[in-house]
């Protein structure tokens, strides 16, 4: 079986059966046969996900991770390998990320068995990353037994085309932070509306602040999201809204910025309370900081994209993008660095953005992965 021949069966048999954040059982299952065919010591911190060792011949360890979960998604791809579960799909590349570690673990045993392995090397096979940050608590509970000199990973990018590198020094993705809000009045008749308290008139002044927020508060050479998901309020036809809720998410890679909004909307929260009568409350879900690559990794990963194994062009991208990613929290473990593969190809019709139902890419894609992970392990 050639390279492409493993990565292609391994990430379209991922593809067919995909799990969504913390039940990823089969697919840990399927991660694990390998490892016992390889002959790859490995250990489970977490339920789902896996952990695997290789010792080479210098006390430098470098780690490397895949995120292999999927997302709620029905896809509509009409191909072989389309999802088998209903409202479950690989709609943002982990399939893929998980197939190029696979065949990168799969060259370093080999490497191991003929004594040319240069450094020990760990392969994370990371649950949950589309929520509940599986990074954060695979770092809260698992001890690596050797100090990891850097933790690289790499993700899909489909608004790339293919062989095109997206890179940047400090912040690449943004933070990710939930708010939500809770609103009481008193309910009325409509007939005695005035002896109510609406609660919609509370939730409307706050929707319509929320959105002059980055226009009137924030640099505006910074880009800022600031998006309300969900807004209900009210019980009958015939009632005043006694009850009002709003729920969204702040994007932002300026921890300044987040700073500033979230002061904002507690002042909202209390000055709606204030204007309105009514009861408003603002909570905040602490996401995914933005991932921050290290500048001391620079040097080694821009000479493993440049070398003439990895046939790639790289992109210097000059603002983080906006969507939220747990790699943030490898960090805490050793300086990390974290890349975009382009994932683009219109003469092959891979042209669908992320988390979308007809997400696909060409897995000639991850051959660039693995050789860009074999790369490093010579410039580290």
């Amino acid at each position: 079986m050639t390279d492409l021949e493993f990565v292609t069966h391994h990430r379209r048999v991922l593809h067919q059966h995909p799990e969504i954040s913390m039940q990823e059982f089969r697919t840990t299952d399927h991660i694990i046969t390998f490892l016992e065919q390889m002959d790859i010591p490995f250990e489970r911190p977490l339920e789902t996900g896996a952990v695997a060792y290789l010792d080479g011949n210098s006390d430098r360890t470098i780690a490397y991770r895949a995120d292999i979960d999927a997302l709620p998604i029905h896809e509509e791809n009409d191909v072989p390998y389309r999802s088998t579960v209903d409202g479950a799909m690989h709609a943002c590349g982990h399939d893929g990320h998980t197939s190029a570690l696979m065949l990168f673990a799969k060259r370093c045993k080999a490497l191991a068995d003929e004594g040319q392995l240069l450094h020990n090397v760990i392969f994370i096979f990371q649950p949950s990353e589309e929520t509940a940050a599986g990074a954060d608590q695979l770092i809260n509970v698992w001890q690596p037994d050797m100090e990891i000199e850097a933790v690289f990973g790499v993700h899909m990018m489909p608004n790339e085309d293919e062989g095109k590198v997206i890179l940047r020094d400090d912040a690449i993705t943004a933070s990710a932070t939930e708010f939500r809000f809770y609103i009481n009045g008193q309910s009325a008749h409509v007939a005695a509306k005035h002896e109510g308290v609406s609660s919609i008139e509370s939730l409307l002044h706050i929707a319509t602040q929320l959105t002059q927020m980055q226009h009137f508060h924030l640099n505006g050479l910074n880009r800022n999201i600031i998006h309300i998901g969900n807004l209900n309020a009210g019980e009958a036809i015939n009632t005043v809204a006694s009850q009002g809720y709003l729920e969204g998410t702040i994007r932002t890679y300026e921890m300044n910025d987040l700073d500033t909004i979230k002061s904002r909307m507690q002042t909202l929260a209390r000055t709606s309370s204030e204007l309105f009568g009514s009861a408003v409350e603002v909570t905040f879900n602490e996401g995914y900081p933005p991932v921050m690559n290290a500048q001391a990794l620079r040097q080694p990963v821009e000479a493993a994209l440049a070398g003439s194994k990895v046939d790639v062009d790289v992109v210097e991208n000059d603002k983080p993008y906006l969507f939220g990613e747990d790699f943030s929290f490898y960090s805490r473990l050793a300086p990390s660095y974290f890349v975009f593969f382009g994932s683009r190809n219109e003469e092959k019709g891979f042209t669908s953005s992320l988390h979308t139902a007809t997400f696909d890419l060409d897995e000639a894609v991850l051959m660039n992965v693995a050789d860009y992970y074999e790369a490093l392990m010579n410039e580290i």
